[in-house]
């Protein structure tokens, strides 16, 4: 089974966010104009003027001597395509200024370095002399690292969505000078197929239209510059996110769309739906619905013993290409493990199932073993393709498996696994587990660890090394989590080594920068990044309870909010001001491959507020949510962490204080009481009044004030509604206080 050339990430075919009135016309006009050049590139007509197209075999460069402008990057996206025959240049006033004073359109390429059919497209038309020939000639060609730069690639990935209705990666966009699009898409061959236009072919007509009708190309780019404006400032005065029956919509659209066969949502291709998931186990916990907690058990159950899992090594592959889960795109990204590894470990509270504890800790060994950098900090993914061919890494032949063990032990293997001598994925095996079972698994254990040292010298995947701030705090979240629900110091040593990283590498003077690699870090942070962030240090405090988190918690949310906040009409910028290379300043709360930075900023500032009792932290979130209600009313699924945020809103959110000597097993006993619990909409903190430094963490943190011991032994305080319950000595009463069930209305 093989992927579609330039499948769209979840980012991509979920959601445009263009208003509907805006994008229908621009798509309309976009395809009316577009059309009648670019799509009859079938014909063999050359366009006088610009070159002519040869039609021989491509010229493939498989050896340049030269380089471009990328020498110097940092990304290693930009770094594969360094020595490209085409004159790349970074995205940057260097190539605006050389676009302006020559008069050329610009091609913008964004992609990543672990992207399957960027690859693809580098080594058809990116190494192709006679398409680089075309490029340098007629463009002024800018290559950019969509994780680098979040802001480029929102910004035109939502363009591009507004011109064909789709989108996804390779993104090709041609632009006019003053950085406005005309025309874009994803994946082009060198040669038309595929139902695609060829690119040489593709090149050629955004040239001539550049040329011969500027005055349609800068018509188009206009309106296409007020549909991304009109995106970025659909403000509401309705009343805040609250009210189940928002929750309620999502949840029945979920239904509609729902697999019951094999989880997910829709047909294939099929991206993890760990927002969907999240809010499901949330729902779960208000109503008790067991149809909506079969959605996510389904899902994630099939997720997990699918091939989209790494059965050996841990860890999740980007989506899977069939509806069954089994037949992933290879490549691992360090955002998808950290978000399932979250989703299983609350699976894993809700319903004790041994699946979810066994994928959550097999994502987290993984991440320390494979993506951890020796700095501290976490890596960013692992490509798809190695030795030049997809999933080759990670599959397996029957024979195989014999050879290294046995056949009495390989045929045990096979069963469990499912493996059969013609193999699943071009006449190999993707290990997968068609019935899950927990005493095979351990019997089993054994054999996997000799198959993963064997797979260990085999010609790995390419790796993408650098650092993400944003990226990091997702999986600093998850490792927190990890320590919270399983117990193990381990996730939270690794936590503390990654913030201890980002702190000193990427805020060295206090100011938080997005990417780090070879010793450098630059680009101004994004709201993801704060967000993100200050969700993690929360999660630390609240698996470590180390004061100092709470601290950084509260100087990371300042300056998101002095940077990024709208006082005006509420809610978060993407980006800072005065960004002069930026058509507009984005601002939205849609959930793509990775959580809406709005959404985590408004539900780590109501926990913030919770714990430092700052009631502008709080304000601010409620605002936030406020100018996304219509939006959420419109497309509740679109928004599905706002709505995780505004069930904490209306919770209503619960504290938890333990008063008690942190290494003492009564204190610890009742500590796990409450992590064993699945509490979405609640913080824990716990306070020694022993300690010296309890008078200081009480400062920090009002709610530890006068929460004493009772009778010399610790005692646990529940909170609601700004209302205390007397404290809680008894184990099981705590059990029984925090134990789910569904909430009156």
């Amino acid at each position: 089974m093989r992927k579609r050339p330039g499948t769209a990430d979840s980012a991509g075919l979920s959601r445009s966010g263009v208003p509907c009135k805006a994008g229908l016309l621009i798509l309309l006009t976009t395809m009316a104009f577009i059309t009648s050049a670019v799509m009859s590139g079938c014909d063999k007509q050359r366009q006088p003027g610009l070159g002519r197209e040869e039609e021989s075999a491509p010229m493939k460069a498989s050896e340049h001597k030269h380089t471009n402008r990328l020498t110097g990057s940092t990304s290693p996206y930009l770094l594969q395509h360094a020595r490209n025959p085409v004159d790349w240049y970074p995205w940057g006033n260097d190539a605006f200024e050389k676009a302006r004073k020559e008069d050329k359109p610009i091609f913008l390429s964004v992609g990543y370095s672990s992207c399957h059919w960027c690859h693809v497209m580098e080594r058809e038309s990116f190494e192709n002399e006679e398409i680089a020939r075309i490029m340098n000639e007629h463009f002024v060609s800018i290559k950019v690292d969509r994780e680098e730069r979040p802001d480029v690639d929102q910004i035109y990935m939502n363009a591009v969505q507004m011109m064909t209705g789709s989108g996804g990666w390779p993104m090709s966009v041609f632009l006019t000078p003053k950085l406005k699009p005309y025309f874009g898409g994803t994946y082009f061959p060198p040669e038309g197929r595929f139902g695609l236009p060829g690119f040489r072919r593709v090149l050629l007509h955004a040239a001539a239209l550049y040329k011969d009708h500027r005055e349609d190309v800068d018509n188009l780019g206009e309106q296409v510059v007020a549909g991304l404006q009109d995106l970025a400032a659909n403000a509401s005065s309705a009343p805040p996110v609250t009210g189940q029956h928002l929750i309620d919509d999502a949840v029945g659209r979920y239904r509609k769309t729902f697999d019951p066969a094999w989880g997910g949502f829709g047909q294939a291709p099929k991206f993890p739906p760990t927002a969907a998931a999240t809010l499901l186990l949330r729902q779960y916990r208000r109503t008790g619905d067991a149809e909506t907690l079969k959605m996510a058990t389904v899902t994630l159950d099939h997720m997990a013993t699918g091939g989209m899992y790494d059965q050996l090594g841990g860890g999740f592959h980007r989506y899977s290409t069939d509806r069954e889960w089994l037949v992933p795109h290879f490549e691992k990204m360090l955002y998808d493990n950290a978000l399932l590894a979250v989703a299983c470990l609350d699976a894993f509270q809700v319903t004790g199932s041994p699946l979810y504890e066994r994928t959550a800790r097999g994502i987290l060994d993984h991440v320390i073993r494979d993506m951890t950098d020796p700095a501290g900090g976490f890596h960013s993914a692992l490509d798809a393709d190695s030795e030049g061919a997809e999933g080759k890494y990670y599959v397996w032949t029957v024979g195989e498996i014999e050879e290294v063990l046995g056949s009495e032990d390989a045929a045990a293997f096979g069963r469990y696994y499912g493996l059969t001598e013609l193999g699943n994925f071009e006449n190999r095996n993707i290990l997968h587990v068609p019935k899950f079972d927990e005493r095979t698994e351990a019997e089993l254990e054994k054999s996997r660890h000799a198959l993963l040292a064997v797979r260990a010298k085999r010609v790995p995947p390419g790796k993408d090394d650098k650092i993400l701030a944003d990226w990091n705090g997702l999986m600093i979240s998850a490792m927190s989590r990890g320590h919270q629900v399983l117990g193990d110091d381990r996730y939270s040593r690794t936590a503390e080594r990654a913030t201890g990283f980002v702190l000193a590498k990427m805020r060295p003077d206090g100011h938080l920068l997005h990417s780090y690699r070879a010793g450098r870090a630059h680009v101004d942070a994004f709201l993801d990044d704060y967000a993100f962030m200050l969700q993690a240090m929360i999660d630390l405090y609240e698996a470590t309870f180390d004061p100092r988190w709470i601290e950084h918690a509260d100087a990371i949310a300042r300056e998101m909010t002095g940077e990024l906040w709208d006082d005006e009409n509420g809610g978060f910028y993407s980006t800072r001001e005065n960004a002069p290379d930026l058509l507009v300043r984005a601002k939205t709360a849609y959930d793509g491959a990775m959580p809406a930075g709005n959404a985590v900023a408004a539900l780590a500032l109501m926990r913030l507020a919770r714990l430092t009792d700052n009631k502008e932290y709080f304000a601010q979130a409620e605002k936030t949510l406020t100018f996304f209600n219509t939006t959420a009313a419109a497309a509740p699924t679109a928004l599905a962490r706002l709505l995780c945020a505004a069930d904490f809103h209306d919770g209503p959110p619960q504290e938890i204080v333990i008063s008690g000597d942190p290494d003492s097993a009564d204190t610890k006993r009742l500590i796990a009481v409450v992590r064993q619990s699945y509490l979405p909409n609640t913080v824990v903190a716990l306070v020694d009044p022993a300690s010296a430094g309890a008078a200081a963490a009480a400062g920090l943190l009002p709610l530890l004030e006068g929460r004493s011991l009772v009778e010399g032994g610790p005692a646990a305080y529940v909170c609601e509604n700004y209302t205390c319950d007397a404290p809680i000595t008894s184990v099981d009463k705590l059990g029984e206080r925090v134990m789910m069930k569904p909430k009156e209305e």
